[in-house]
């Protein structure tokens, strides 16, 4: 009778162990749809916050640009912008790893990719971009200039073919990615002033050729293997002369936006460190080490910030 009781007991004591067995498993073991959220979460890039900020901050320039004198910039606009940017950022990067996939299996910094390594399909891709558009329409629509904002469309889209065709999608980047400061100063003002709109929309542009070439030579052995283009691959070993010749570009942009503005003397400090910070980026900066390259075009947000801390600091001094 008692081996019969400690049988049962120990057969209940083993059917025990194996349910937690099974619950500690399951509980451990990611589900499906975790999977996919987290490969959605991959494809907009949002762990990686630096293209957002080189996108929104452009935006912030002009809005501040546009701010009264002795008034800071409008805080609503730079918040609306501000998610604006991590919209359309994350759907940038949407449209361009549909357009890349099979360029992306092949370069080892891109291979993991949730489209190129198969943990999403084109359909959910597809299905994602039309979540992030959506949600980035609800914003657009709060602005005064919503067919300049839809105009963006078209080098959004078309941006990562280029890298196909010619040498220059930095260019086309460039033009694509400092849109906002033609949109940040209308939303506020209701019109693009071409005096102070293009000067620092082209000053974003020289801006974009500059960090991105770096950017570039971190898959410039890739891209030559596999034929895509690049500003990196053109400039060669002569890239730091290049970027010296945009960041005179850039630094005529901004002077031009400060004589067009009225602006003051904290401007013209500011924009004088501002470049000085650039310059010393490309200096340092080793082309051959894509290490270096990746901790360039993340130190290219602080330059950002510095110009955007120039305008305001300015504004309020007048």
């Amino acid at each position: 009778m008692s081996c019969v009781f400690l049988r049962f007991k120990s057969d209940r004591w083993t059917r025990s162990l194996y349910t937690l067995r099974y619950l500690h498993a399951s509980e451990i073991r990611p589900s499906k749809s975790s999977h996919l959220l987290k490969s959605y979460f991959e494809l907009g890039r949002f762990a990686r916050p630096t293209g957002t900020w080189l996108l929104y901050l452009p935006c912030t320039w002009s809005i501040a640009l546009a701010a009264p004198p002795g008034h800071l910039p409008d805080l609503y606009m730079l918040a609306l912008f501000g998610m604006g940017s991590v919209l359309m950022r994350s759907a940038g990067c949407t449209i361009n790893d549909m357009w890349d996939k099979k360029y992306d299996t092949l370069v080892k910094r891109t291979k993991d990719r949730p489209l190129a390594s198969g943990a999403l399909n084109f359909p959910q891709a597809l299905l994602f971009l039309g979540a992030q558009l959506s949600a980035s329409l609800v914003i657009l629509l709060q602005l005064n200039c919503v067919f300049l904002g839809f105009m963006s469309m078209i080098p959004v889209i078309t941006y990562p073919l280029f890298k196909r065709v010619t040498y220059w999608p930095q260019l086309v980047l460039g033009l694509t990615f400092n849109w906002g400061a033609l949109l940040g100063y209308s939303a506020i003002v209701g019109y693009i002033d071409p005096f102070i709109s293009l000067p620092i929309y082209f000053a974003g542009f020289n801006w974009t050729i500059i960090y991105d070439t770096i950017y570039a030579h971190q898959d410039i052995e890739d891209d030559i293997r596999i034929g895509v283009k690049s500003t990196a691959i053109l400039f060669g070993d002569r890239t730091k002369s290049y970027l010296g010749a945009f960041h005179m570009g850039m630094t005529a942009c901004l002077i031009t936006v400060g004589i067009n503005a009225n602006a003051g003397v904290v401007y013209y400090v500011g924009t004088f460190l501002t470049m000085c910070h650039i310059a010393h980026l490309i200096w340092k900066t080793d082309l051959k080490n894509p290490n270096s390259c990746w901790k360039t075009f993340k130190a290219s947000r602080t330059t950002g910030l510095l110009y955007f801390l120039t305008i305001v600091l300015d504004k309020i001094s007048l």
